[in-house]
Parts: structure tokens; sequence; C-alpha cells
């Protein structure tokens, strides 16, 4: 999908296949996603799916979710992404059952090389487990993987995995601050 070694001055960083679907992606997205109303979970889920991704059942997926390519999106059952939340997915971004991402949350799965002369781009995938809360405004970077029952603090950055299940973590970059009560259904 990303294309190597390329001078992303003068040429795309993505093959025409990919650029396209994303194009594809963005008009369903803005005719038909981004302003439907508020309780058709059911017909946005759909819509995702229509396009590759993986949606669990009872699902609330809200308009103003930003998905940059939902072939990439794993979502498990009764899962809450709120209005604001960007989920920049080039790569595979996985979110576990039971789990929340509030109003919003970044999940950011494409960065570049720094390093490189030509800032060459990169993509790692996301994977959150089940019932773990991405509170407010949190941003979460490629390649993290947060086990079940983690909760990330509000405008809190995660940079690298975190370990413990059952813990809530917060701050910049984000550290373990307390534990959870396990409860899981």
């Amino acid at each position: 999908m990303i294309i190597q070694g390329n001078d992303p001055y003068r040429n795309p960083s993505f093959t025409f296949k990919n650029r396209l679907c994303r194009l594809l992606w963005h008009i369903v997205y803005i005719v038909l996603f981004k302003f439907s109303p508020r309780p058709f979970h059911t017909w946005r889920s759909t819509l995702l799916k229509m396009f590759g991704a993986t949606v669990g059942k009872g699902s609330h997926i809200y308009p103003g979710v930003k998905i940059w390519a939902p072939w990439h999106l794993i979502v498990g059952d009764h899962v809450g992404i709120a209005d604001g939340v960007t989920i920049y997915n080039m790569d595979i971004i996985t979110i576990g059952s039971y789990s929340v991402i509030s109003q919003g949350a970044h999940l950011c799965g494409g960065s570049h090389d720094y390093n490189s002369p030509n800032f060459q781009l990169y993509a790692k995938p996301i994977t959150l487990g089940k019932h773990v809360w991405i509170c407010a405004e949190a941003f979460v970077s490629l390649g993290v993987n947060i086990p079940d029952g983690v909760v990330v603090g509000a405008r809190s950055l995660v940079t690298k995995s975190i370990l413990e299940p059952w813990t809530v973590c917060a701050g910049q970059p984000a550290k373990q601050i307390g534990l959870r009560t396990r409860n899981e259904q």
C-alpha cells in the first residue's frame, strides 16, 4: 500500500488502487455516513462493512467518526466510538469488544521516518483489547498494544504499548496511575 523509496515531493506515497478506494470511501463518507442520523448505527456499520471493515454486533459508531481506511478496521461486539474520533488506520486497527473510544480521541497508525531523506511514510497496527476505554482527546500512536481492561485518561499520550491489563494510565507520556476492578461480561 505505501510506496517505498519514492520522492513524496513529486510522486504519490500510495498506489493508485489505494488512492481510488480512499476517494470512493470519502464520497460515501460525506454523502451517506457523516450526515446520517445519530441512531443509525446499523446503517453506518453496513457502510463500513461494504468497504471491508469488520464490525461486531451491537457496536455504535457515531456519524462524526473519521475513518481513513475501513478495510483496515476491526471492531468487536458492543463497541462505542464517539463523534470526533479520528481513526487514521494506514495499517490494521483492532478494537476489542466492550471497548469505548471517547470524543476527540485519535488512533494514529502512520507516521514518517524523520531520519529518511524523503521522510518515508510507514505504518504499524494498533490493537486495543476488550473492555478498554480511551478517554476524551487521548492520542494512541502507531504500533501500540493496549491489553484488556485498560483505561487511558483524557488527553493522555500513549506512545508505547501498555503491559499490564486492568490498569488506569494517564499523562504525557501515559503511565500507570491506578488499577481497575475486573468486571468482564
